[in-house]
């Protein structure tokens, strides 16, 4: 049974960083697809970042340059290291494999001054 589980999430200032974590059991982050997402309020969940079981990684455009997506094969956790932290980016962010399997609860970030 596939178990995800994020956190790291918190308030910060924007400019601010926070690195995201998604330990997981039931599945190797090192030899699956893994993705973050997110859902602001009133908003659609949409995908922030992906990597393959290579090193090929994927960001959203608006996310791009500021946000970086690795894992811990020997953690087999997954991480989010966002930096440069703006309001938009209020939301709460999931981990899924990809294929989506069985969700996590997520991680509530929230940029505020």
């Amino acid at each position: 049974q596939v178990h995800l589980m994020e956190s790291g999430g918190g308030l910060v200032q924007p400019g601010g960083s926070l690195t995201l974590s998604c330990a997981a059991s039931g599945i190797r982050v090192a030899s699956t697809a893994m993705v973050w997402y997110r859902r602001a309020p009133g908003k659609q969940r949409e995908l922030v970042a992906s990597i393959t079981s290579g090193t090929n990684t994927y960001y959203y455009d608006a996310v791009e340059g500021r946000f970086t997506i690795s894992r811990d094969n020997a953690k087999n956790t997954l991480y989010l290291q966002m930096n440069n932290l703006r309001p938009e980016n209020t939301a709460v962010y999931y981990c899924n494999q990809f294929p989506s399997g069985a969700w996590g609860k997520g991680t509530q970030v929230t940029v505020s001054s």
